[in-house]
């Protein structure tokens, strides 16, 4: 056999992943805040791209519930200055006999700069008829509130003045989380300072003296103790009782009786004092702010039982080529390095705006999906959730799978049974014990807490009594099942809630 070279035509068809749809790909599982960010970072690369400011829509006008806030027509710069604020402006400057810009020197935007030029700036909001409410800032006077580290190191610098002390105490404190544990080791803060651990644990015994009480304990037993100390609570009966914590959390009432060495009603009045106790009293001061989620898209009912579906305008970022802008520098440009540059800015920036469009609108049209999917849910609640899956959106709506895996991901829809990830909506399927139409998992995992929540002290509900309650219902479940879904809910099993039920009836 002998080999040799030839040249040979041949046409196939294949799918290249283009930098462009490698990027339209990675936009679609983006969340809001990164889809927000990753715009931020374009725009400072790209001189052809700007912010879409758009113009204000009148009070009276309806909003399109499948309006897309993408849009890639250019706009003048300095369109958004007014006529009628250049015209007051000057007759402003007329009446005063002088130039705004001189007597307001240090404003930021001076010299013509953008700033200067806004017609709501922060000197206009008081007029001559005395302070405009609208803009009266009411934040600017509250004050801040105390955190937990400054509060615990006022009280050090009243403690001691042994400048060694403070300067212990103070690497303590930075150790000290926002609950009010100490999250180091005395003996590894001894060695980083070079100091005696002997000392390390005196300064650390003088801070558990600070408000709130059991503050800079190592553990929860420590914490607790501190507080029971200070309240002369701390008899050998609690002591043994904060010894024993993982049996209290295990509820069993005849262990912690043999290790207290007391009766029913001694323990249960102990377990009542813990109860009363702090187990996090650095919680008290500086707690963190809770952001709420703002949802992706809006689901609100509309007239004959239809439900609407509308993008969070808020959450798409508006961007636009600036065209103008083009065509003024690639007029000047003379190099084949500069002509290159801009061609490759423009053909980006065309191509973002494109993309965050065509995000959008597979945004809306997968969420317009679901709803049509679960819509039931949307009437009646949970329990009427319908098992779901990607492959039955992607086909109902042309789409491949992995597409609207991108889409649901990250992303939030805002109904008015509460707030969602789209990711929720799709459930895997249980089988009905007749045949009939099978059940999500969601619905059935409600169903099991809202057996578990009507039960009585004297009627707990085992794993298997609550198949049996389920198949009666026509859900075919087992038993393993059932125990799954019930730890995933963080519910006790029957023994502790059996135990949990019997200590809540006896301090009763």
């Amino acid at each position: 056999m002998s080999l040799s070279q030839r040249l040979q035509l041949r046409q196939t068809q294949a799918l290249v992943m283009t930098p462009q749809l490698l990027q339209a790909i990675k936009l679609l599982q983006l969340s809001h805040l990164d889809l927000t960010a990753y715009v931020e970072n374009e725009l400072e690369r790209n001189p052809l791209l700007e912010r879409d400011s758009g113009e204000e829509k009148a009070p009276n006008a309806e909003r399109d519930p499948t309006e897309v806030q993408a849009s890639a027509e250019p706009s003048a710069p300095g369109d958004w200055i007014s006529d009628e604020f250049e015209t007051s402006r000057a007759a402003l400057e007329n009446k005063l006999g002088t130039d705004l810009e001189s007597v307001f020197p240090d404003e930021p935007g001076a010299n013509g700069s953008e700033a200067s030029l806004r017609p709501h700036s922060e000197w206009s909001a008081v007029g001559a008829g005395g302070r405009d409410d609208d803009g009266y800032n009411f934040e600017a006077f509250i004050a801040a509130e105390p955190t937990l580290a400054d509060h615990l190191a006022e009280q050090l610098v009243l403690a001691t003045r042994d400048p060694a002390e403070r300067l212990i105490g103070r690497h303590l404190l930075d150790l000290v989380n926002e609950a009010g544990y100490l999250a180091g080791d005395p003996v590894d803060v001894a060695d980083k300072l070079g100091a005696p651990v002997e000392k390390i644990e005196r300064v650390l015994a003088l801070l558990q003296t600070f408000s709130p009480s059991g503050v800079c304990a190592r553990n929860l037993a420590e914490c607790l103790a501190i507080q029971l100390k200070e309240r002369d609570r701390f008899d050998p009966a609690m002591q043994a009782l904060v010894a024993h914590l993982d049996l209290l959390a295990k509820r069993d009432l005849a262990a912690l009786r043999r290790h207290c060495g007391v009766g029913d009603e001694d323990l249960v009045d102990m377990i009542g004092e813990i109860r009363r106790l702090d187990p996090k009293p650095g919680l008290k001061f500086g707690s963190t702010v809770v952001q709420p989620v703002i949802p992706d898209v809006f689901v609100r009912q509309g007239g004959g039982g239809t439900w609407l579906v509308e993008l969070n305008s808020d959450t798409l970022p508006k961007v636009l080529v600036n065209q103008s802008y083009y065509t003024q520098v690639a007029g000047s440009a003379r190099k084949e390095a500069e002509k290159s540059y801009l061609g490759d800015c423009l053909q980006s920036a065309a191509w973002l705006v494109r993309a965050l469009d065509q995000r959008a609108k597979t945004i809306l049209k997968v969420a317009t999906e679901i709803v049509r999917q679960q819509d039931a849910f949307l009437n009646e609640g949970v329990e009427q959730l319908r098992p779901l899956n990607l492959k039955t959106v992607a086909e109902a709506i042309g789409m491949h799978e992995s597409t609207v895996s991108r889409v649901t991901a990250n992303k939030t829809m805002a109904t008015p049974r509460g707030s969602f990830e789209l990711k929720f909506f799709f459930t895997s399927a249980i089988a009905a014990a007749d045949g009939g139409e099978s059940r999500s998992a969601a619905a059935v995992r409600h169903r099991i807490k809202q057996l578990i929540d009507a039960e009585s002290a004297t009627g707990i509900l085992s794993d298997d009594t609550i198949v049996e309650k389920l198949r009666a219902s026509g859900i075919d479940i087992a038993r393993r099942t059932v125990a799954k879904y019930r730890e995933a809910m963080r519910i006790p099993s029957s023994v502790q809630r059996r135990r949990d039920k019997q200590m809540r009836s006896a301090s009763s």
